[in-house]
């Protein structure tokens, strides 16, 4: 899927390239750009490390390029891990033990986290202790180490998933929201720019508009589209040429593809409009629950297409005038009530 907005191998290279490395290259998210100066501010002013943060929202809004503008900003080393990676307490205090004074620690889908490595980080990131068990049973004993002062940079698309307890030794906690279209058009022509690509102004809308309103795949959308014009034409990217290329690609002026559109016509020709369970919804469309609550679902609720009821999921009057079909006006607005 072209406009997954969670990270391929093919973005690695990319993103390293266009990734803004400053908060003045940061387009959008302007309330927490604005929180995190003064916390960082702060912190240099005391000469400590910066509290512990929590960045929470959708795959692909910039929540890795965040981190490392902190780190950036604060003149600190990052050390990038994932909560799937860390497997065994032992990953986690050869991590930690190997951190320097004022490091960052940014741990990506922080929410897939073991539990028991959860208990270890509570003292980690409280006392700046790391608890380890040597031994098994009567024998066993317990030694405690020192860590040097470092910042905890965790990232979730699902913070409810997160425990309590993690939460709350978070010090600041941020929910990026979906970005809007003239950040998202700023993104594009930075991006261009770095890219060496040449882009009207019509051209840089009409990709912008069918980015999902996320940055990674605006990014990507691009590099389609500078592949498109390469092979079809001079390499300058027009409108006409990009409408084309989008038109290939299957995905339409909202940046909807063949399974979100797939999504929305079972719920409204095969479950009447709805309401449907996820269950069901996932075993329509083959995907796994998580995908489609994951993926899918976010940008059609961010476009009002989608409704979740204590029932199940619900399509709005927006998705049957965009699919062509015709709303049945009593009928389904019983439905989402």
């Amino acid at each position: 899927m072209l406009t997954n907005p969670r990270k391929i191998e093919e973005d690695l290279g990319l993103e390293t390239t266009l990734r803004p490395q400053t908060f003045n290259e940061y387009q959008g998210q302007d309330k927490i750009k604005a929180n995190l100066k003064i916390l960082i501010e702060a912190a240099r002013q005391r000469r400590e490390p910066v509290e512990h943060v929590l960045l929470c929202g959708a795959a692909g809004l910039g929540k890795t390029t965040l981190a490392h503008i902190i780190a950036q900003e604060m003149g600190s080393g990052i050390k990038v891990t994932s909560g799937p990676a860390i497997e065994r307490v032992g990953d986690l205090g050869s991590i930690l033990t190997n951190l320097a004074e004022g490091d960052i620690l940014f741990v990506d889908e922080a929410h897939r986290l073991n539990k028991l490595i959860e208990e270890v980080l509570y003292p980690a990131m409280e006392d700046f202790k790391l608890d380890i068990i040597i031994g098994k049973g009567p024998s066993a004993r317990t030694l405690q180490l020192d860590l040097p002062r470092f910042t905890l940079i965790a990232a979730t698309t699902r913070p409810g998933l997160l425990s309590s307890p993690l939460r709350s030794r978070f010090g600041v906690t941020f929910r990026l929201d979906f970005y809007q279209l003239l950040d998202i058009e700023r993104i594009l022509l930075r991006s261009a720019k770095l890219l060496n690509v040449t882009a009207e102004p019509d051209a840089i809308n009409i990709i912008s508009r069918s980015a999902r309103s996320t940055p990674r795949v605006a990014n990507r959308l691009l590099k389609r589209v500078r592949d498109f014009a390469q092979v079809k034409s001079d390499g300058r990217l027009t409108a006409k040429l990009s409408q084309e290329a989008l038109s290939m690609l299957e995905i339409d002026e909202l940046g909807l593809e063949p399974i979100d559109r797939q999504i929305l016509k079972l719920i409204i020709e095969k479950f009447d409009g709805g309401p449907v369970g996820l269950q069901a919804l996932a075993a329509a469309t083959s995907e796994e629950q998580e995908t489609i609550e994951d993926v899918y679902e976010p940008y059609l609720m961010q476009l009002g297409f989608v409704v979740r009821t204590p029932r199940g999921r619900v399509a709005t009057r927006q998705a049957y005038e965009h699919l062509g079909i015709k709303y049945l006006q009593g009928e389904n607005q019983n439905k989402l009530l």
